[in-house]
């Protein structure tokens, strides 16, 4: 997906469109939500930019713990390749165990598959609801403020570089009004 199609995708359904990017996904919308939220032209507001995120992924990774639950193993057992992966999760999980479920979805390539395998694992769906909640409150509330701390950081620089086009555009202004009279004066004092 593209940038310019995310942009107009937030610009025309907004808050929906944040729930449902990152229900699926959502990293790179939930930035630019956050960018928006610091642009009044989208007319995003941060508090319900965050709320957003936070359902969607809260709802998508306990709908793929679920998806999991009920059909992962069958589904995992059929394909090689899936087979490598859970076990992944599972050693991962040995190992890390809460701040595993916790901090999937910071890393790329763990988000979608995670909460999937920890549903054919021994976690209570209590347990994993709990940690998944923390887990999507702060992951919402950081990417959110990283896009809307980036969009204060481009209005900062755009208004210096403005400000400086126009400071440029006085002072070449100012230059050619000098340079004009200092032409008159010249044409003048040459004709006495």
């Amino acid at each position: 997906m593209s940038i310019e199609f995310l942009k107009h995708v937030i610009e025309q359904y907004g808050y929906l469109a944040l729930f449902i990017g990152t229900f699926l996904e959502g990293e790179t919308i939930l930035l630019l939500a956050g960018f928006a939220a610091h642009s009044p032209q989208f007319g995003l507001d941060l508090r319900w930019v965050i709320l957003s995120a936070f359902a969607g992924s809260l709802a998508g990774d306990q709908t793929a713990f679920f998806v999991g639950r009920h059909y992962g193993r069958r589904l995992v057992a059929r394909s090689e390749k899936w087979r490598e992966r859970a076990e992944r999760v599972h050693r991962m999980l040995a190992k890390y165990h809460e701040v595993l479920i916790l901090s999937f979805r910071f890393f790329y390539g763990l988000r979608n598959l995670t909460p999937f395998v920890l549903g054919t694992a021994d976690i209570t769906v209590r347990k994993f609801f709990v940690l998944n909640a923390v887990g999507a409150l702060v992951w919402a509330v950081a990417f959110a403020l990283i896009g809307y701390a980036f969009g204060s950081l481009l209005e900062n620089v755009l208004t210096r570089v403005i400000d400086n086009v126009h400071n440029a555009e006085m002072l070449v202004l100012g230059l050619a009004v000098a340079v004009v009279a200092a032409v008159w004066v010249v044409k003048r004092l040459r004709r006495r």
